[in-house]
């Protein structure tokens, strides 16, 4: 950053400050800058370096639905709704594309035990009147040809849809810097700033960025902020993932939809690239890929889609998904004033980038009833105001 725009943006300040680049961050951030906020980041590696960089992309709210998760539900179904609208105004903002497609999901049944419980899943999707429909073998084979020689069937959502990730990422930075938007990458933030209790920005190793309000959107790494109070920080623990990027030699798509059986999903890419994840598991903050994972992984794969034996090993990495006690994310008032929460996301990060993004900027704007706001169930954690809030 040029000496003579980091000591105009001292002397001035921000409305925002951002910590964490991800999908979460930039998302907040482009909507809150799109709203006349001055929005700065603080990113700790790469923009997209953390959780969004293993991320598969799927937008999978139905698919993915789990008994007792209702609440998550109804936030992800929220949050598909917006997407198609979402890419397009993204795209258009910043000249990149986003790797959006609907492709729709085939959940497949490869053993009798995984048919009785895909059933079940199926059961509870038809008493929810979700879009989704039970075929038999031959019905899938129609859809995706390359699938295993024998399985019990499968359940087919018509509606689902991915993104590329890093494409996203890509598009946000775009859209985010051309709102006027600034980004300290590969930067930690060391400490806070208070007056009083209250937070009004954030120290890194080179400067202060002070702050009307501090979004903390730093994913698995929210839980470990010692930069805050310990009865201020979120309760957001790190569960490692680990994916694997396979491509097609010939470069054309290694499947028609997302698939997925009871222990692998597979996401395409246009480019021939498919996407194999995810291993969970409660390992800290450990990021080593291990042989066992790797091997979980391709094996099921293969009993999945037999091709992709056959398919070049491109890539292999670990990540951290910022987990929370019940599965829900902290999107809302954060512990102490001036602190907002936008994390904890889980494994749905990237489908709930665009509602959490606008129930940030409602937040920030000061617009406490609002329709996005109140998607987010209120989490325990939440005790501060916002400066709006404050100034009311």
């Amino acid at each position: 950053m040029p000496a003579e725009a980091k000591a105009l943006s001292e002397k001035r300040g921000f409305d925002v400050v951002v910590v964490g680049g991800g999908v979460i961050g930039l998302s907040c951030a482009w909507r809150a800058a799109q709203r006349g906020a001055r929005v700065a980041v603080v990113e700790r590696d790469e923009p997209g370096g953390g959780a969004t960089r293993v991320a598969a992309g799927m937008l999978a709210p139905v698919g993915e639905l789990s008994f007792g998760e209702r609440e998550l539900l109804e936030l992800t179904l929220a949050a598909a709704r917006l997407y198609p609208e979402f890419v397009v105004e993204l795209e258009e903002a910043s000249g990149e594309t986003t790797g959006y497609e609907q492709l729709g999901a085939l959940h497949v049944a490869l053993d009798r035990d995984e048919a009785a419980q895909l059933r079940r899943v199926h059961d509870l999707q038809r008493s929810l009147e979700l879009e989704a429909e039970w075929l038999p073998p031959r019905r899938c084979r129609d859809l995706e040809p390359g699938l295993a020689s024998s399985f019990h069937g499968g359940v087919f959502a018509a509606g689902e849809a991915a993104v590329d990730p890093r494409a996203l990422t890509l598009a946000l930075l775009g859209a985010f810097s051309a709102e006027g938007g600034e980004v300290r990458m590969n930067t930690e933030v060391i400490d806070g700033i208070f007056e009083g209790e209250r937070l009004v920005g954030v120290r890194t190793g080179d400067e202060e960025l002070r702050a009307e309000t501090v979004v903390l959107a730093s994913g698995a790494w929210s839980g470990a902020t010692e930069w805050l109070p310990e009865h201020a920080r979120p309760p957001v623990r790190p569960v490692k993932g680990q994916v694997l990027e396979l491509r097609r030699r010939d470069g054309e798509p290694p499947a028609r939809h997302i698939l997925a059986s009871e222990r692998v999903y597979l996401v395409p890419r246009g480019d021939g690239r498919l996407i194999v994840g995810a291993t969970v598991e409660e390992m800290g903050f450990d990021t080593a890929l291990t042989a066992g994972g790797v091997h979980e992984l391709l094996r099921e794969a293969y009993r999945l889609l037999p091709d992709v034996a056959e398919m070049e090993l491109v890539d292999a990495i670990a990540g951290l998904r910022p987990g929370t006690p019940n599965n829900l994310p902290l999107v809302g008032p954060g512990a102490i004033e001036g602190l907002v929460l936008a994390t904890g996301h889980f494994r749905n990060g990237i489908l709930l980038a665009p509602l959490a993004a606008e129930a940030i900027a409602d937040l920030l704007a000061g617009a406490p009833k609002s329709e996005r706001r109140s998607s987010f169930p209120p989490h325990m954690h939440g005790k501060g105001r916002t400066p709006a809030e404050v100034a009311r």
